[in-house]
């Protein structure tokens, strides 16, 4: 039976040349669908001449690939870099830009927005942003089904860079911002179950799990390690993707170093990334040498290659929500060793796939590395078992499902939506 074409909507905080876990899951849920036959307009961050010119060079997959799709259009709204990370968007007021006419224009069954915090302003607590909920004017004009999906754990990103004094006066009001901002959406989507808990305990409404972030197991392979970025290196290799900020606790990793070291004295831990903490970190690594090596960032067959050459996969983060180098990790054959902590716990299997540590903890994580690599058949165990783990998250598998709640949502407003004041059918 053909599948109903879709006219979807899709809002997002983040996108490229914006590197992140979310750029990279919207980018691959919109080729999906158009793939699909569906019709996606994206409305997306605007890149200008106020980023570092890392941002603006950053050769990652984007427009250019989706433009090749006759069903896709786009429009890039007005940014500015956000206060403390000048490396990520923040959008303009509404006054500068107007959701609501791009919707009337585009005439979608259904609204999608990535990242809705974010857009609203909780990034910088209402300093900037647009200034209220994406795409909710619009459905109240015509009833339009409009969701929303959580990425990433706000209130933790906002103690981090707001410290712990100041968000004790914001902690009160929280419940209550959450609640009015959920209750904006038909629903809000997690795929972490424990973050969904966390937020629902804030007064979260309207919220679902739903398992839609997945990873592409025919990209992040095993076989990958023919694309070895240091061939010539035997060592054990640790390895760490990802934004090096605050909230990824990055400087945990050298701190367990020497730890992990005195033990297996020939280890190598490789920094794929780049944020605002590159110079911190490069100071505190001089010390150890070449046991060290900040790489930079890293894109295409050579992040590949790392994912399949590394003996162990390090993530110190307690802000994760569903992490994506987990899943690209476990994919390429590598175990982990993650913190104890939001959705490192749905993917991370004791003793099968790899190991939790103790959060904030350096000397657990060392503990955890160690215990693998001193046990050839516990690592061999590890490593055959991570890719099996993850094969269930492959994005076709959860992009089909994230279709079937599109559909759902459409069809569940049949006959009461309505086009230029008309009430009409959708089917």
């Amino acid at each position: 039976m053909k599948k109903q074409r879709l006219r979807i909507a899709i809002f997002t905080a983040l996108y490229a040349p914006f590197l992140s876990g979310i750029s990279i899951a919207v980018h691959q849920r919109v080729r999906w669908l158009l793939q699909q036959g569906h019709e996606v307009f994206l409305i997306h961050p605007e890149v200008n001449d106020r980023y570092p010119n890392d941002v603006c060079n950053c050769p990652m997959l984007g427009l250019d690939e989706l433009k090749s799709f006759s069903n896709f259009s786009s429009y890039a709204y007005p940014t500015k870099p956000l206060i403390y990370y000048k490396s990520a968007p923040e959008p303009l007021h509404h006054r500068y830009w107007s959701d609501t006419k791009l919707l009337k224009n585009f005439q979608p069954d259904i609204v999608v927005v990535e990242e809705a915090t974010q857009m609203r302003g909780f990034y910088s607590f209402f300093w900037g942003g647009y200034g209220r909920p994406i795409g909710t004017e619009y459905a109240k004009l015509t009833g339009t089904p409009t969701i929303s999906i959580f990425q990433t754990d706000i209130i933790a990103y906002i103690q981090y860079y707001l410290g712990d004094q100041l968000f004790s006066f914001l902690r009160p009001i929280l419940p209550a911002l959450i609640k009015k901002f959920s209750n904006a959406y038909d629903v809000n989507y997690f795929y972490s179950q424990e973050q969904l808990t966390k937020y629902r305990n804030l007064k979260l409404q309207h919220s679902e799990y739903l398992r839609c972030q997945g990873v592409d197991c025919q990209k992040f392979h095993p076989r990958n390690i023919c694309y070895d970025p240091i061939p010539d290196d035997h060592r054990p290799t640790l390895l760490y993707v990802g934004r090096i900020t605050p909230e990824k606790n990055v400087t945990q990793l050298i701190e367990a170093f020497p730890l992990i070291a005195a033990k297996i004295p020939d280890v190598h831990l490789v920094i794929v990334g780049s944020g605002p903490q590159d110079e911190e970190i490069r100071r505190r690594t001089v010390e150890f040498g070449s046991g060290i090596t900040i790489w930079g960032e890293s894109h295409g067959r050579e992040l590949l290659g790392w994912f399949a050459k590394a003996d162990i996969f390090l993530n110190p983060s307690v802000t994760e929500n569903l992490c994506t180098t987990n899943m690209e990790a476990l994919a390429s054959g590598t175990c982990i060793v993650a913190a104890c902590a939001g959705g490192n716990t749905e993917q991370i299997l004791p003793g099968i796939n790899g190991f939790l540590s103790e959060p904030n903890n350096p000397v657990d994580l060392a503990n955890k590395v160690v215990a693998i690599l001193e046990n050839p058949k516990l690592k061999a165990e590890m490593t055959e078992q991570a890719r099996p783990c993850i094969l269930t998250w492959d994005w076709s598998v959860c992009m089909e499902r994230f279709e079937e709640k599109l559909y759902q949502h459409v069809g569940a407003a049949k006959g009461l939506k309505t086009k230029g004041g008309v009430a009409v059918s959708i089917w």
